[in-house]
């Protein structure tokens, strides 16, 4: 008599995982479009709206089904939570928020910071266009503290997916900046 394997229970679970998960992939796309556009809205200076919409994507995230089996899906959304908290936190002077208080795992707010520094150094182009150096010398002090504050973070991929190949794109973004910064500054 050969051996037969009930799979059933196996198959309705999976299915179950399954349809979660393609639940959070469906509501996490526009949810990623809106934080672009949030993102624009801070380049166009219109900052209150931004910061609206910001605080709006949050609480989408947070309605979001939650399991161990899809909270993977929710990285890039908390990556690009995290960049937009960021950058608005540089662009009004205020602290930069921490993983705890933006309530995100680790991982995705660590590659949202190095991902912030590529939209500070856009807004620091911005005010070197418009002669505005000393915005320019603040958000380039800025891009530069937070890359050099990832600088002890030092883990394998396998803690850390994704982050050391963030932080040497951060990296060159400040040396880029820095030259920016200097052909724009007369001595």
């Amino acid at each position: 008599m050969v051996a037969k394997i009930n799979v059933d229970k196996i198959v309705r679970e999976l299915t179950e995982r399954e349809q979660q998960n393609d639940a959070v992939i469906t509501a996490a796309r526009p949810i990623i479009r809106e934080i672009a556009t949030a993102i624009k809205l801070i380049h166009e200076g219109r900052l209150d709206e931004a910061e609206k919409a910001a605080t709006g994507c949050f609480s989408k995230v947070k309605a979001l089904p939650k399991s161990p089996f899809n909270s993977h899906l929710l990285d890039p959304i908390y990556q690009e939570l995290a960049e937009i908290h960021i950058v608005l936190a540089i662009v009004e002077k205020k602290p930069i928020p921490s993983y705890d208080s933006l309530e995100m795992p680790i991982q995705p707010y660590l590659t949202g910071l190095c991902d912030a520094i590529g939209e500070i150094r856009r807004k620091m182009l911005e005010s070197l266009k418009a002669g505005d150096t000393e915005s320019a010398k603040y958000l380039f002090d800025s891009m530069s503290a937070i890359y050099e504050s990832t600088l002890p973070i030092r883990f394998s991929s396998s803690l850390l997916p994704n982050f050391k190949r963030k932080q040497d794109v951060a990296r060159a973004q400040v040396e880029q900046a820095r030259s920016e910064l200097l052909r724009h500054i007369k001595p």
